[in-house]
């Protein structure tokens, strides 16, 4: 019985480190002032969801956002960069993912406008905005990507 529980243990661990060993980590840089909690809550929903964020904080993100084709009506507080798309504000992960996955050529990334009260980062308590993810290219022509509410 002993060596049965023995074995079952080893079985299970060999199979959470494969698991864990499996799943790819996602790298990205996100632009971000020293002085807002909700984007430190954006980068550890991020982080829970298999991304490593390495956060550069700015006095003044307007430069960055600019540089990386951010139009002022997709303004957010954080901006971030993962394997070359830019992703700005309170997007959850799955769709970041997804958007990922799809590598669109013509999209320059994915936007959150504002900060939309129940997105990753902006939770309070049971209350949810509904707000679009929008994927937008370089002449800032865009489209929704996911509804959420």
């Amino acid at each position: 019985m002993i060596i049965t529980r023995t074995l079952l243990a080893c079985a299970l661990l060999v199979s959470a480190t494969t698991t864990a060993a499996t799943t790819p980590i996602i790298k990205g840089t996100n632009y971000l002032s020293p002085y807002c909690g909700c984007c430190k809550e954006w980068v550890t929903h991020m982080k829970d969801n298999g991304f490593e964020l390495e956060n550069v904080y700015q006095e003044n993100l307007t430069p960055t956002k600019i540089k990386l084709g951010v139009m002022p009506e997709y303004a957010s507080c954080h901006t971030a960069q993962i394997e070359g798309y830019t992703f700005e504000g309170h997007i959850p992960a799955a769709d970041i993912k997804r958007f990922l996955a799809s590598k669109p050529t013509r999209m320059k990334g994915l936007a959150v406008g504002g900060m939309p009260v129940g997105s990753p980062g902006m939770e309070y308590g049971d209350q949810k905005d509904s707000y679009n993810v929008v994927a937008f290219d370089d002449k800032g022509r865009t489209m929704v990507w996911a509804k959420h509410n």
